[in-house]
């Protein structure tokens, strides 16, 4: 690891970090802290997906809906109005909305094989902003003078890497220059986390065999056409199942390739000295 241990990562001139784990658990929370007490540089991965590597699709998905309304063609044809993703921090919505969901179209989902692309669309964008994460600690440093530095990645950067694999390109990368650290939930969390996304379910990235499993069982169980599912109860089905695919990939991810810390852990930091304090436990806890 980058920071071999707590007495290594304390006296460190800049220290380097990753979070990853599922969405809701405190990866944003923990890097906003950081970045509002200055010297921490915050490079979301999301943010960056949908900015560089996903921004044209956003926006041509939002001008194909606008080409259907007459009113707003004549206006785009004629070079009238400007259409384009507010994207930000705070709000990743264009990134979730264009990837959508499967299922019945009159209730707002996608074709199955429409789907498909765009979930393989969201992989390589992923990838591609995981790499970035290098030339960011560069440019952090090199441009703004911020002497640390945050990768706030999304919930799905399991679904793209083998984390059993000593040679695995895109771990190998983002642990040479970061100590990468797993934000672990417990079952109440998980609970928690099911019911929020009852009440509001949003989009996910799922690996190909993984989706392919969950639809085709879908199907199965519910005897439906595909073109007749409800997308909010096909994620809703899926989503408990992903949070149990997904966590044997995190502890593996954290167990080969970083560090733990609980999601109770970050919930409770006030300032960048609780954290340098808790990172500190966790190697500690690491090395027994």
């Amino acid at each position: 690891m980058l920071y071999g241990s707590a007495s290594e990562w304390r006296a460190a001139d800049r220290k380097k970090v990753l979070f990853f784990g599922m969405s809701g658990l405190g990866k944003t929370h923990a890097s906003t802290l950081l970045r509002d007490h200055g010297g921490w540089f915050h490079y979301s991965i999301d943010y960056r997906i949908g900015t560089r590597y996903m921004g044209e699709y956003i926006t041509d998905n939002a001008k194909a809906q606008a080409m259907k309304v007459p009113f707003l063609r004549d206006l785009l044809l004629t070079d009238s109005i400007y259409i384009g993703s507010n994207i930000s921090f705070s709000n990743l919505k264009p990134v979730s909305t264009y990837l959508g969901k499967p299922g019945d179209p009159d209730r707002g989902g996608l074709p199955i094989e429409e789907y498909r692309r765009r979930q393989e669309q969201f992989r390589l964008a992923e990838i591609h902003a995981l790499l970035d994460t290098e030339y960011f600690i560069d440019r952090a440093r090199r441009l703004y003078g911020y002497p640390h530095f945050i990768c706030d990645t999304g919930g799905s950067i399991c679904e793209w890497v083998d984390p059993e694999d000593a040679k695995d390109p895109v771990l190998t990368e983002l642990s040479r220059n970061t100590l990468m650290i797993w934000i672990r939930g417990d079952a109440a969390h998980t609970e928690a986390l099911i019911r929020r996304f009852d009440k509001a379910p949003k989009p996910m990235s799922y690996r190909p065999d993984f989706l392919a499993r969950m639809w085709q069982e879908y199907l199965d169980e519910t005897g439906i056409a595909p073109e007749q599912v409800d997308p909010d109860a096909f994620i809703r089905w899926t989503y408990a199942r992903a949070l149990a695919h997904r966590q044997p990939l995190y502890e593996a991810m954290a167990r080969n390739w970083g560090v733990t810390v609980t999601a109770d852990e970050i919930g409770a930091l006030r300032d960048k000295d609780d954290f340098v304090d808790l990172v500190a436990l966790a190697l500690e806890r690491k090395a027994a």
